[in-house]
């Protein structure tokens, strides 16, 4: 079961937020003393009168939350204190309109009033804490590549068995029997890929609020045509002639909670949430987020109580990396299973430009492709470029850039559409180049193949073209393989007040082939390639369904055990090994999470925040060996940070019987001298045989950004 926070900075900033805020509204002081734990999340304007929508959480725990504390709790008597709570809210605040309620994994309602009134609903007894129904969108970079059903090959969709999941296929593993939930955008259960995964019931649209939950097709009023969740279904369970998702005989539910354009908000998110649990889900899919860094805020509460009630919930960690803090709700759940996004193992080509004699471009490198052959082509001929600024769509107009290489500045928004819209006019290529010193990132993926130039060559080719030197050739040739990468794009940890490390784990991010709508039932095989860590999460949402099947008696903190403690080191171009808080406990490898003997839970640690003080400062931890074979096996550990001044102690060994589960507990030492900033270690235990690597953290002095 999980806790909230205890002594976060987030209670401190809060409490003096609401001293305040709270001083300029007449009568309040008494109010205040009485309610002054009522927590708010976001920020608010109280002398607004415009109406905003938030999500109220009561005092009186869930159903699931009362169960999993050994209280009573039923529908009725929750109906009957919601009614009250909101009884009093309608008094209090006169613009209240009480929109969803929750009963289930989350208590309380989503309530409509004027900004003003905020303050007059913290009054109200029984009231908790109050979030703002934030804005959720799907996790995916850029529009995506479509593709002809003709074009589709089984190559195209190599990441899952990547991650092996044709061996498990093999061994009679196929996801068969498992019910995985997508709350997504919708799912085209027609599509002829997907049509085996539904049965009658196909689950439940909060967005129209009717037992269709399909795709928003073109032409809505409300907003653009989507594809987002069926494409994240077929990833999971797709079973076509020429594509298999990760568990091609599971059971698909849909729960659509993005409406037109891919946007929803958290009341429709937590509702989708409610229902995936009360339908039986044993594996729930959300790839979405918002940008909230926050272990508490309503959605990733609601996802640590269907954890408790043993559904997988399983979230993509964001697109906003590569910094550090970047990871969103709700992949900032205590308990479920945020997932990083990588790229598959490529090959690396070096590029040369040549505009005129004595002119020199050091920094070109190759960005991105679509296809090798695309790349290759580049090295045929002489072509014209064209300066197109920034690259926006309207930069195209009344220039001729047809069979032509497109030169862009980065700036303002993403590659990829940069690139799209450079296909879309005609070119057959691009120069992309920094307007800030430095190299700009790889990107899989792009629309055309791209060559990047760094602030400085960049200006040097731009004064070439003024110059009238307006033709540009190319050398292209392989230079060396690269391994699985963490995508630039893939959001980071830690996670605030928690500081937990996330994501938990990574999988394929980059250029998933996988099924999307055509909206047209006369032709319904429509494909493309998308990249997010949208296209990541349903790799392990699948990996789940393959574990259960295999382990149908595994506890939720075992699947995610299994996944964590059996995965791969991931490494960066030049051989580094990422951090913790860039990969998490590293790529999944399914079979080996089947077959897992001994399972570490958890399969992360965070030693929290150690403040400078004048003497070396202690704390005791513990996490649990779960030997899940039939022998008796004798395990060692061995903990180790790379700086000094961390120093952790334990057992030195421990036996555990088959069958048995035992703590370890274990000291950390942090010496009173060491610098402020963040530091990460690993927990080794080993049987003799098997090895598995733990990952952990820990903060010297206030880690927040």
């Amino acid at each position: 079961m999980f806790q909230r926070s205890k002594n976060s900075f987030k209670g401190i900033i809060f409490s003096l937020v609401f001293l305040l805020a709270f001083s300029s509204f007449a009568g309040f002081a008494g109010a205040n003393a009485k309610q002054n734990s009522v927590q708010v999340y976001g920020e608010f304007n109280f002398s607004s009168s415009d109406k905003v929508s938030v999500i109220v959480e009561m005092n009186e725990p869930s159903i699931i939350e009362a169960k999993h504390k050994g209280q009573k709790q039923s529908k009725q008597n929750l109906k009957k204190v919601r009614d009250n709570v909101t009884a009093h809210v309608q008094r209090a605040a006169k613009s209240a309109d009480v929109n969803h309620e929750y009963d289930y994994v989350f208590s309380g309602f989503s309530v409509e009033l004027k900004e003003s009134d905020i303050p007059n609903l913290l009054t109200v007894p029984g009231v908790k804490a109050v979030y703002p129904n934030v804005e959720y969108f799907v996790d995916t970079v850029g529009e995506g590549i479509a593709i002809e059903a003709s074009e589709v090959s089984p190559e195209m969709m190599e990441s899952a068995p990547f991650i092996g999941s044709d061996l498990a296929w093999k061994a009679g593993y196929t996801g068969e029997g498992i019910t995985v939930a997508i709350l997504d955008t919708g799912v085209d259960y027609t599509h002829p890929d997907l049509a085996h995964a539904f049965g009658d019931y196909k689950g439940w649209d909060f967005v129209d609020n009717n037992d269709d939950p399909q795709e928003t097709a073109p032409g809505d009023p409300r907003g653009g045509s989507t594809n987002h969740g069926t494409h994240v279904a077929g990833t999971v369970a797709a079973k076509g002639e020429d594509i298999k998702g990760v568990a091609p005989d599971a059971t698909l539910l849909s729960y659509r909670v993005l409406g037109p354009g891919g946007r929803g908000t958290t009341e429709g998110v937590i509702a989708g949430i409610e229902r995936a649990v009360q339908d039986g889900a044993d594996i729930m899919n959300l790839s979405l987020g918002n940008s909230t860094n926050d272990p508490d805020f309503a959605t990733s509460l609601a996802l640590d109580w269907a954890m408790a009630e043993g559904v997988v919930a399983v979230t993509s960690n964001g697109n906003s990396g590569p910094s550090n803090w970047t990871v969103g709700s709700p992949g900032t759940s205590r308990e479920a299973i945020s997932v990083g996004a990588t790229q598959l193992p490529y090959d690396l080509y070096s590029s040369e430009l040549f505009t005129s004699e004595g002119v020199k471009y050091p920094s070109a490198k190759v960005m991105g492709f679509p296809e090798l052959e695309d790349l290759l082509s580049l090295n045929d001929e002489e072509f014209e470029f064209v300066n197109v600024g920034l690259g926006y769509a309207e930069n195209f107009a009344g220039k001729d850039v047809e069979g032509k290489i497109a030169l862009i500045s980065r700036g303002e928004f993403a590659f990829v559409d940069k690139a799209t819209n450079a296909k879309a006019a005609g070119a057959i290529g691009v120069i992309m180049y920094n307007h800030l010193p430095g190299e700009m990132p790889d990107v899989s993926g792009l629309a055309l193949p791209t060559i990047k130039l760094d602030d400085v060559d960049g200006q040097k080719i731009v004064k070439e073209l003024n110059a009238g030197n307006n033709t540009v050739s190319f050398d292209i040739a392989f230079a060396r393989e690269v391994g699985e990468t963490m995508a630039n794009f893939s959001s980071r940890g830690p996670v605030m007040d928690t500081w937990m490390i996330k994501p938990d784990v990574s999988a394929p991010g980059v250029a998933i082939v996988s099924p999307i709508p055509t909206h047209n039932p006369d032709s319904p095989h429509g494909y493309a390639s998308l990249q997010g860590t949208s296209m990541a999460a349903p790799h392990v949402a699948g990996a789940a369904a393959l574990i259960l099947q295999a382990n149908p008696n595994w506890s939720v903190d075992f699947v995610k055990a299994s996944l964590m403690n059996t995965a791969e080191n991931l490494y960066d171009i030049n051989g580094n090994l990422y951090p913790h808080n860039s990969q998490g406990a590293g790529s999944i490898r399914v079979v080996d999470a089947i077959n897992a003997k001994t399972l570490v839970t958890p399969g992360s640690h965070s030693f929290g925040v150690f403040l400078n003080g004048e003497e070396t400062e202690v704390r005791s931890q513990q996490f649990t060996i779960n030997n899940l074979s039939n022998e008796r096996n004798r395990y060692s550990f061995d903990v180790k940070f790379k700086e000094k001044g961390v120093k952790v102690t334990t057992s030195r060994n421990l036996v555990v019987q088959p069958n048995r589960s035992q703590d370890v507990n274990f000291n950390v030492h942090v010496d009173a001298n060491l610098a402020p900033g963040y530091y990460e270690g690993t927990i080794t235990v080993s049987n003799g045989k098997e090895t598995y690597e733990v990952p952990t953290i820990l903060f010297v002095g206030d880690p927040r950004p």
